[in-house]
């Protein structure tokens, strides 16, 4: 089964996003059927605050690591492309292809001294041409569109979804990915106004995957929670261990 088949399934595809070779290994082993790249995490591992602040450059040798140490099909989260330039988002794309990946995540936001929605209709405009490009250079991507209107919590959310979704679907997106919206009648909602699968990403009140399955969901992401978990959790480990002055904690 190819990547887009995954996305036609009658249960969602779970992505498991992973951040290095050990997160990696981990969902291999536990049977994830894909992987996805977390931006934020990785970004994390480096050093660098979300939002691009990590160079294309250091994303490639990340990705080119973990593709290295899987047969599991991988997509990358590119953020916004890591260029405003559209000839140079696509070349981006095109390493990535090359080193095997299968899907991106592309937003429509974009972080300058905070996050904003990029225009839609020039953002529409951009993907047409990124398309155009691939397709001249016969790279074959499942490009995951990510709309950012509900993380950003925009006015008449709802409606500016569909907007985008229809100027994303005209110029060729295979998803579309709406990361915190949390309310069933707004996933059924948004489910039911497209064709294209859609993408919805962990979140404190997103309903259950059987829910999720029954709303129409095709894909879910993990983004990057468990990674903050994991750090989370080693934070109070070692601050067991300074407290307690024994390594008990550990065993």
């Amino acid at each position: 089964m190819n990547f887009t088949e995954l996305h036609q399934q009658n249960n969602p595809l779970l992505i498991a996003n992973v951040w290095d070779i050990p997160s990696t290994k981990i969902a291999e082993e536990l049977g994830f059927q894909a992987i996805g790249t977390s931006s934020a995490a990785i970004a994390s591992l480096f050093g660098y605050n979300d939002g691009e602040d990590i160079s294309f450059s250091e994303l490639e040798y990340m990705v080119k690591r973990i593709r290295a140490t899987t047969q599991l099909p991988l997509s990358v989260d590119i953020e916004s492309g890591y260029s405003d330039d559209t000839d140079t988002i696509a070349n981006n794309i095109i390493k990535l292809v090359n080193l095997g990946i299968v899907g991106i995540n592309i937003e429509d936001s974009k972080v300058n001294e905070k996050r904003e929605l990029i225009n839609a209709e020039k953002f529409a405009q951009q993907l047409l041409e990124i398309k155009t490009i691939l397709k001249a250079e016969n790279k074959d991507v499942f490009i995951n569109v990510r709309t950012d209107t509900f993380l950003l919590g925009v006015p008449n959310v709802i409606d500016e979804t569909k907007k985008r979704i229809d100027l994303y679907t005209k110029v060729g997106a295979n998803g579309i990915f709406v990361p915190c919206i949390e309310n069933s009648e707004d996933i059924q909602e948004i489910v039911n106004y497209t064709r294209l699968p859609i993408n919805v990403m962990c979140m404190p009140n997103l309903p259950d995957f059987e829910i999720l399955k029954n709303l129409g969901v095709k894909r879910i992401s993990m983004g990057n929670f468990l990674f903050d978990k994991m750090y989370q959790n080693f934070k109070e480990l070692e601050n067991d261990v300074l407290i307690n002055k024994s390594f008990k904690s550990i065993f």
